[in-house]
C-alpha cells in the first residue's frame, strides 16, 4: 500500500493513495470521536452532530451542500461509530477542490440552525423507533449494553428519544469544539489523486483549524457480561452470544480475527456446517470480532425457530469447546486465505481504501502494508488459536442477548457452567 503522508503545523494529518487507471477519488475527513466520548446526558449527540453537518453552514444552505456535490455527479455522506466519525465524498478527479471545500466548510462553519435541528431530531427519533422494530438490529444494542453495562461503550449510537430531544444548538457546538481537534483528525483521499496538489487544497482550508489535546474517553472499558432476554411474539428468536474480545493493539488481535473466520466466517465454517447444514437449526449463523481501543467483543449471532431453541445454544457451546481443543491446519490456511482476499479486494475500491487508510492511521498512526499483515497471519498457529479460544471462552462471563419467544432457551447459569465444564474437560483420546 503506497500511502503518502503529511502533517500540518496544527497536527492535522493528510494521507493519499494514488490508484492507477481510475478517474475518480474517494476522500473524507475522519475524526477520532464517536459515541464513546459522550457523557450519560450526551447519549446520541455524536450521531446527531453528524446528521446536522449537512443541514447548513455560514456559506451554504442544506440544499446547496447537496446540490453543489450532485451538480458534478458526486456523492457525499457521513457515518458515526463507537470511536470515530467520518465525513466523506466520492467525485471525479477534477472536482477534488469542490469536495474538499464542502467538507472543510462543514468542519469550520456549521450553523446548527435551531429549526433544522428540531426537524432532524424528529428524523433520528423515527430512526430509533425503526431500529427497535427490527429484532436483528436491536438485539445487538442489547448485546453491547449488557456486555458494557452503564458505560458509553455499551450505549447505542443513536441515543434515546429523551436525550436526542433535549439537545440544543449550543450543545452541538460545545461537543464539536471540545472533540473536533486537528490533532485528532485525518484527511484521506484514494484514487485519482496527486498528493502535493491534494495537500495544498487541504492546507489552504484547514491549516488554522483548532488544535488542542483532548482525552478520547474518560474511563477504560470494563467488560461485565450477563443475560438479557426479551419476549416478543415472533417467528424466530434472535440470539447473540459473546465474550470479551481483544483490542486493536493486542498481540493476538489477528488471531482472534482468524478464530472468528474459522468458527463462523463462511459456508465452510464450523458453526455454519454444524448448526445449519447438519442440523438445520437456523437460516443464518455467523461469528464476529469487534476490536476497540482497549477491549473487544467476540460473538456469534443466529436466529432460530421455536423448534430449535433448546438445541441451538448447546450446539454452539459444543463447537466453542471443540475450538479450544483442536484447530486443523487446513482450517487455518483457509481462514488466512479468506482474510487476505478480503484485504486485497478492499484495496481495489477507492472508498474502501480510503476508509481502511483512515482507520489504520487513527488506530496505529500509520498504514499497515499488506506484507506486514501477511507476516502477522503467518505467525498464527493452531496452538495459538486453541489457547486464545480457551482464554476468550473461559476468562470472562458470557454475554447473552435474545429477542423473540425466548422461553425455551437454556438457563444462563447452565450455559455458563456447561461451557466451562466442556472446555476444562480433558480431550477425548483418539
Amino acid at each position: 500500500m503506497g500511502v503518502d503522508i503529511s502533517r500540518l503545523s496544527n497536527g492535522l494529518t493528510i494521507a493519499t493513495h494514488t490508484m492507477q487507471h481510475i478517474d475518480s477519488v474517494a476522500l473524507g475527513i475522519w475524526v477520532k470521536v464517536g459515541s464513546r466520548n459522550e457523557t450519560f446526558t450526551q447519549h446520541g449527540i455524536a450521531h446527531l452532530l453528524e446528521h446536522m453537518a449537512f443541514k447548513g453552514t455560514e456559506n451554504r444552505t442544506a440544499f446547496k451542500i447537496a446540490a453543489d456535490i450532485e451538480d458534478v455527479g458526486g456523492e457525499i455522506n457521513a457515518h458515526t461509530s463507537i470511536e470515530t466519525t467520518a465525513y466523506f465524498a466520492r467525485v471525479l478527479k477534477d472536482d477534488i477542490p469542490l469536495a474538499i471545500d464542502i467538507l472543510s466548510d462543514i468542519m469550520i462553519c456549521s450553523k446548527f440552525d435551531e429549526d433544522e435541528l428540531e426537524r432532524e431530531k424528529q428524523v433520528i427519533i423515527q430512526e430509533i423507533g425503526a431500529t427497535y422494530d427490527v429484532p436483528d438490529d436491536i438485539v445487538f444494542d442489547h448485546f453491547t449494553e449488557t456486555a458494557f453495562r452503564h458505560q458509553s461503550l455499551g450505549r447505542s449510537i443513536l441515543g434515546t428519544p429523551k436525550t436526542v430531544q433535549s439537545f440544543t444548538s449550543a450543545d452541538l457546538h460545545s461537543f464539536m469544539n471540545k472533540h473536533y481537534s486537528a490533532d485528532r483528525m485525518i484527511v484521506v483521499a484514494a484514487g485519482a489523486v496527486n498528493h502535493e496538489n491534494f495537500l495544498r487544497e487541504v492546507e489552504s482550508r484547514l491549516s488554522t483549524f483548532r488544535s488542542h489535546s483532548t482525552t478520547s474517553f474518560t474511563n477504560l472499558a470494563n467488560y461485565i457480561g450477563g443475560d438479557f432476554r426479551e419476549y416478543r411474539d415472533l417467528m424466530d428468536t434472535q440470539v447473540v452470544l459473546g465474550f470479551e474480545g481483544r483490542p486493536y493493539h493486542a498481540r493476538d488481535f489477528y488471531t482472534a480475527q482468524i478464530l472468528s473466520i474459522i468458527l463462523g466466517g463462511g459456508m465452510s465454517s464450523r458453526l455454519f456446517q454444524e448448526v445449519r447444514e447438519k442440523r438445520g437449526l437456523c437460516y443464518s449463523i455467523y461469528s464476529f470480532h469487534w476490536g476497540f481501543s482497549d477491549t473487544g467483543l467476540f460473538g456469534i449471532h443466529a436466529a432460530t425457530g421455536q423448534e430449535g431453541l433448546e438445541t441451538l445454544l448447546p450446539v454452539i457451546l459444543d463447537e466453542l469447546s471443540k475450538a479450544s481443543k483442536n484447530i486443523h491446519e487446513s482450517e487455518l490456511q483457509r481462514a488466512r486465505a479468506q482474510y487476505r482476499a478480503n484485504f486485497t479486494i478492499s484495496q481495489e475500491n477507492p472508498s474502501s481504501q480510503a476508509h481502511l487508510i483512515a482507520r489504520q492511521m487513527l488506530l496505529y498512526d500509520r498504514p499497515i502494508p499488506m506484507s506486514e499483515m501477511i507476516e502477522r497471519l503467518k505467525l498464527i498457529t493452531p496452538k495459538r488459536l486453541t489457547e486464545l479460544a480457551t482464554h476468550l471462552f473461559t476468562n470472562s462471563k458470557p454475554t447473552l442477548a435474545a429477542i423473540g419467544p425466548v422461553g425455551r432457551l437454556i438457563n444462563f447459569d447452565d450455559l455458563t457452567s456447561t461451557l466451562l465444564s466442556n472446555i476444562t474437560a480433558p480431550s477425548e483420546s483418539k
